[in-house]
C-alpha cells in the first residue's frame, strides 16, 4: 500500500512540528489550516462588539451595583476567552477540508459584520482594515508553522487537565508559603501603588528567570537524542498512522536534523512544559483572587493599602474590584511559576510523570520523521 503524504504532512502539522516538511508543503492548504484560529478570532470579534455595543462606544466602569447591561459586559469578558478556544477545537475536530474551509469563510463573514456595526464610517474602515490585517497574519503563521506549534501545545496541555490537578496538589506547599505573602501588609501596600506596567516588568523578570531552569532541564535530558537523530522508540505506536508502511532508514540514510527542526521540537517541549506550569499558576492566582473578594472589606483594604481605593482595571475595563487585589493576585500567580519550575528540574517524580511522556512524544517524532524524510528522499521531492 502506497503510503499517504499528504496524512503524513497533516500528522506532521497535528503534533507541532512544521519544520519536518519541505517549505512548499508547509504553505498548502493554508484556508482550511487556518480554520480554528479564524474561528477563535471571531469569537474575539463578537465580544468586542457586544461590549462596545453595551458600552455605547464609551468607556466601561462597573460600580458596586452593576446593571443588567454591565452583568453582560463582565459574563462576555469571562467567557470570551473560554468560547474562542472551545470554537477553535470544535472547527479542529472536523476532519473534511470542505467543511474547514466553510468555517474559515463563515468566520471571516462574522468578523467583517461586527466591523460593519461600528457607529461611524471612519470606525468601519479602520475595524475592516485591522480585521484584514489580523487574518493575513493568521495566514502567515499557519504558514510559517507557528499556528501549528501552539494548537499542539494546547492540546497537549488539555489532555494533561488530569495531571496538572495532581501538579496543583503537589504545589500545596507554596500555596501555605504564600498566605504569608497574602496576609502581609507591605505586600499589599507595594500592589496598591505599583502601576501595572512595572508590575508587569516584575512578573516578566521572575518568569524569565524561573522559565530558564525549567528550560535548561528538559534540554538537558534531550539533547542527545535530538542531536544524534535517531531515537529508540516504539515501533507499534506508528500502527494506524501514514507511516507504517515506511520503512525505517539504515543508518546511512539518516538524514540529520536541520536546525530549523531542532528548534522546532525543542520549542514544542518547552512550550508544553511551560504551558503546564503555567496553567497551576493561574489557577492558583484565581484562587487567591477569590479569597480576596471573600475577606477584603473596606476597613482591612484600608489598613493594609492606606488606601480605599476599591477600583480596578481588567483589560482596559474598570470593575468593582480593588486594584491592589488584582495585582496582588498577579505577583501570587508569579511565585507559584517560579516554585513549580524549581521543581520541574530536581523532582524525579515530577520527571517521571509530567517530562517523561514529552520525551517519549519526541521519540515518536522523531522516529515517524526519519521514515518520512527517507520516502520523500525517494520519490525525488525532498
Amino acid at each position: 500500500m502506497r503510503p499517504d503524504r499528504a496524512a503524513a504532512e497533516s500528522w506532521f502539522l497535528y503534533h507541532g512540528v512544521p519544520a519536518v516538511l519541505p517549505r512548499r508543503a508547509r504553505w498548502r492548504r493554508l484556508w482550511s489550516r487556518s480554520a480554528p484560529a479564524l474561528a477563535g478570532y471571531a469569537v474575539f470579534a463578537v465580544a468586542g462588539t457586544v461590549i462596545s455595543l453595551a458600552a455605547g462606544g464609551g468607556r466601561v466602569e462597573i460600580d458596586d451595583d452593576p446593571t443588567l447591561t454591565e452583568w453582560l459586559i463582565i459574563a462576555t469578558l469571562v467567557t470570551a476567552v473560554p468560547l474562542a478556544l472551545l470554537a477553535g477545537w470544535l472547527v479542529s475536530r472536523t476532519l473534511g477540508p470542505r467543511t474547514r474551509r466553510a468555517a474559515a469563510s463563515t468566520a471571516v463573514v462574522v468578523m467583517v459584520a461586527t466591523d460593519l456595526a461600528a457607529p461611524s464610517p471612519d470606525g468601519r474602515i479602520a475595524d475592516l482594515l485591522t480585521t484584514a490585517a489580523g487574518v493575513v497574519a493568521v495566514l502567515v503563521l499557519t504558514g510559517l508553522g507557528i499556528g501549528s506549534v501552539l494548537g499542539w501545545a494546547l492540546r497537549l496541555a488539555a489532555t494533561h487537565l488530569a495531571a496538572v490537578r495532581h501538579l496543583l496538589v503537589r504545589a500545596l506547599p507554596v500555596l501555605l508559603l504564600t498566605f504569608l505573602v497574602f496576609f502581609n501588609g507591605p505586600v499589599w501596600l507595594m500592589a496598591a501603588n505599583i502601576s501595572r506596567d512595572r508590575l508587569w516588568l516584575a512578573l516578566a523578570f521572575l518568569g524569565t528567570i524561573a522559565a530558564a531552569f525549567a528550560v535548561s532541564g528538559m534540554l538537558d535530558r534531550v539533547r542527545p537524542m535530538v542531536a544524534a537523530g535517531r531515537p529508540d522508540a516504539d515501533v507499534d505506536r506508528l500502527r494506524d498512522t501514514p507511516f507504517e508502511t515506511m520503512p525505517d532508514p539504515g543508518p546511512a540514510e539518516t538524514v540529520p536534523l536541520r536546525r530549523s527542526e531542532r528548534l522546532n521540537v525543542l520549542f514544542v517541549l518547552v512550550t508544553t512544559q511551560l504551558t503546564q506550569i503555567l496553567a497551576v499558576s493561574l489557577v492558583t492566582g484565581g484562587l487567591f483572587f477569590g479569597l480576596g473578594l471573600i475577606l477584603l472589606s473596606p476597613e482591612v483594604l484600608t489598613a493594609w493599602t492606606h488606601s480605599d481605593a476599591r477600583e480596578g482595571t481588567i483589560a482596559g475595563i474598570t470593575l468593582p474590584v480593588p486594584q491592589a487585589l488584582i495585582h496582588v493576585s498577579m505577583f501570587l500567580a508569579a511565585l507559584t511559576f517560579m516554585y513549580i519550575s524549581a521543581r520541574a528540574v530536581g523532582d524525579g517524580e515530577y520527571r517521571t510523570d509530567f517530562l517523561d511522556p514529552l520525551v517519549d512524544d519526541l521519540r515518536l517524532t522523531l522516529l515517524a520523521r526519519n521514515r518520512y524524510r527517507r520516502y520523500v528522499t525517494q520519490s525525488g521531492d525532498g
